[in-house]
């Protein structure tokens, strides 16, 4: 299905200049609704990935449209439904542009706003994909994901931080990947973003003082 092309977007400081100089605003698009947000760089709203049956196993959401866990597995459920059965790689679900893609066993989600460019997101999601298949030996698939959550995390960390993109070069991903390994350096997880099988293994591999913590 083709989509117009993406709105254009206002340039930062758009009319306030003309202001300054005595000049008239540019006038208001049609679209525009009133009290238009500046740009921003915080463009991916969330990044999950589902199994074959729609299960979570890797998940992290960037703002506050889905703040319980509750609603969040909702919203994949009803994503993973949607796009399940489909050959499109794009799909506009409850004011949201979602792209994905379908890799054996895997269903790799980028969620942004319903305005974000498609082709943004797809280099995000290409470059997620690209980077997990060299981490997992080019084996994307249900089984060496849960034996490598760690490096996978790793690699979403290094693609986006708080919903900024960070990096869309496989290759950049891959060697800041390495860099950290070998640094033995971890990322930060959320218990509620880590399916219930590989935070047992997690729990294993932290020191006790933070496994009580976490359990507390």
């Amino acid at each position: 299905m083709q989509r117009p092309e993406a709105w254009p977007r206002p340039h930062p400081g758009e009319g306030a200049a003309a202001a300054q100089a005595g000049g008239p605003a540019p006038p208001a698009r049609a679209w525009e609704p009133a009290g238009l947000r500046e740009p921003s760089l915080y463009t991916i709203k969330a990044v999950f990935i589902l199994d074959n049956d729609g299960h979570r196993l890797l998940a992290k959401y960037y703002d506050d449209t889905f703040p319980s866990l509750k609603e969040q597995m909702a919203f994949e459920k009803n994503v993973f439904n949607k796009t399940s059965r489909t050959d499109s790689e794009i799909a506009f679900f409850g004011g949201m542009t979602i792209v994905y893609k379908n890799s054996i066993d895997l269903f790799l989600y980028v969620v942004g706003s319903s305005h974000e460019n498609e082709l943004m997101l797809m280099s995000v999601l290409t470059c997620l994909f690209e980077s997990l298949s060299h981490v997992l030996r080019k084996n994307v698939e249900k089984r060496w994901l849960l034996e490598n959550m760690d490096g996978a995390f790793l690699v979403l960390d290094e693609i986006v931080d708080g919903g900024v993109i960070l990096e869309s070069d496989p290759q950049q991903v891959i060697q800041k990947v390495n860099f950290r390994a070998d640094d033995g350096s971890l990322s930060e997880q959320s218990v509620a973003q880590v399916s219930l099988p590989r935070l047992i293994l997690l729990l294993w591999t932290f020191p006790p003082q933070c496994t009580n913590s976490l359990l507390l």
